[in-house]
Parts: structure tokens; C-alpha cells; sequence
């Protein structure tokens, strides 16, 4: 896997010339298939985030010639929001890679990468927390973006404030292992975002998932609540969006992890 610091060596050490580094530049940051998608491969050298392939919209054939792509040009793909049908073609239409699966139902996350990809580890370390068991698969896009940006992560489910006792274990977990943010998935209400921010000094991104009952149970009650939080430290993304919630939190790791070192 080639990349800007391995091109820019190989132009300071003569190897390369000014405008055949200028050229692999180029084709490492956007690759083309097929005339189905155009990506972004020079994403996470430039904005710290990698690519991610969002499945939902996208037949199984276009979808297994994108990630082959991106397994070829940089060893790793991480896909969302994919169904049952979708994975099983991933797992048959590629060889000699790793699948790393987890969901449920038409929301699989699913990593897959080359037997020797490893993700390069950045010393950074945030909390995933679920209010409930159904929130679940959201976190889990959470825990893959963080995987892939070498970020570690302690995960806690089901320690919503219908039980908030169970929030003290985890509570004190995250604060003896110094984390540096925190993502918190609640839908109902929303309210474990609040207290959860109101406990710890770590940023806090609240991620209002789309559970409940009746008026507002598509995640619109959750959100308003979580907008409208009287705690300070508390930052919120759009209903459902935990890969946006993990790689935010991530790059806050990242950084505070750089500065300690």
C-alpha cells in the first residue's frame, strides 16, 4: 500500500521525479471503477478519515467491485449499512482477506481487509455507550471507524437511565482508563447523553438512534432532546450516525493522543 510519505521519500531520495510523484499523487487520490464510483483514496492522508462504502444504495455486484479496489490500493474497506444478501457476496466474491462482521438484520458493518493490514495504532482511546440493546448496531459503526483509525475503544451497552445505577461501573472505567471522548447512543427520550456529560470532563458525542414509541420514535424526540441539553460539553450528530459520531471522536483522539506524546 502506497502512500504520501512513501511517494514523498521516494522524491526526496531521487527516485522520483517532480512529475511522476506528481502523478502517483494523483491516482492514489481518486481511483475509478468500472464507471461505478470514483474513491477517495488519499481521504484519510488528507482529512485523518479514511473512505467508508455505504452499502445501502448499491447492488451486490458494484459493491464487491468497490471494495476489492480498496483492499487492492490500501489494504482495508470498511462498509455500512449493508444487508445479509450483500455481506454473503462480499464473502464470495473476494479471496484471500479477512471479513469482520457485526449487526443485524439490513444493518451489517462490515471490515475487510488483507491478511497483513493492521491498523497503525495512534495511542488515542474513546468509550462507546449505548442506552439499550437496540442501539446496538449503530455503535457498532462506531467501533469499526475507530478500529480503522488505530483508536482503541471501551465499549459499555444497555447502561441506560431507565437503570442508572448501571452507569456507575462504566462511569468509573472510563475515567480510571483516560479516555479521550466519549459516543453515547440513546433513542426513547435521549436523556444518557446529558447525564453522561454532566459526569465526566472527556467530549461527549450524543447520537440519537431511531427507537421508540409512537410520536417521535424515529429518533426526531431523541434528537430534539439531545439538542436541547442543559449539559455543556455535549456535541450531536444526526439521528443514526454513528460512523460520523466514532470518526469525530476518533480524530479527538488522535490529537490528544499527538499532544501527550
Amino acid at each position: 500500500m502506497t502512500t504520501t510519505k512513501d511517494i514523498l521519500k521516494a522524491l526526496a531520495n531521487g527516485k522520483l521525479s517532480i512529475e511522476e510523484a506528481e502523478r502517483e499523487l494523483q491516482k492514489m487520490a481518486v481511483s475509478e471503477i468500472g464507471g461505478v464510483a470514483a474513491i477517495d483514496l488519499g481521504r484519510e492522508e488528507r482529512a485523518g478519515i479514511p473512505e467508508v462504502v455505504f452499502a445501502e444504495a448499491k447492488g451486490k455486484d458494484e459493491l464487491v467491485k468497490i471494495v476489492s479496489e480498496m483492499v487492492d490500493s490500501r489494504g482495508v474497506a470498511l462498509i455500512t449499512r449493508s444487508d445479509k444478501q450483500k455481506v454473503e457476496a462480499i464473502e464470495k466474491g473476494l479471496e484471500n482477506v479477512e471479513l469482520h462482521v457485526a449487526g443485524r438484520d439490513e444493518h451489517f458493518t462490515v471490515l475487510v481487509h488483507s491478511t497483513d493490514w493492521k491498523p497503525v495504532n495512534s495511542g488515542g482511546k474513546i468509550a462507546i455507550m449505548t442506552a439499550g440493546t437496540s442501539d446496538i448496531p449503530y455503535a457498532r459503526e462506531a467501533e469499526a471507524i475507530a478500529n480503522v483509525m488505530g483508536v482503541d475503544v471501551l465499549s459499555f451497552f444497555d447502561v441506560g437511565v431507565a437503570g442508572i445505577h448501571r452507569l456507575v461501573e462504566p462511569v468509573k472505567k472510563i475515567i480510571d482508563e483516560g479516555v479521550d471522548a466519549v459516543v453515547v447512543f440513546a433513542g426513547m427520550e435521549g436523556a444518557l447523553p446529558t447525564v453522561i456529560a454532566s459526569l465526566i470532563d472527556v467530549p461527549v458525542i450524543g447520537v440519537p438512534v431511531p427507537t421508540g414509541y409512537g410520536h417521535g420514535g424515529k429518533g426526531e424526540t431523541a434528537l430534539a432532546a439531545m439538542l436541547q441539553s442543559c449539559a455543556p460539553g455535549l456535541a450531536v450528530v444526526n439521528i443514526g450516525n454513528g460512523l460520523g459520531a466514532g470518526a469525530f471522536a476518533s480524530l479527538i483522539a488522535k490529537k490528544a493522543s499527538a499532544k501527550r506524546e
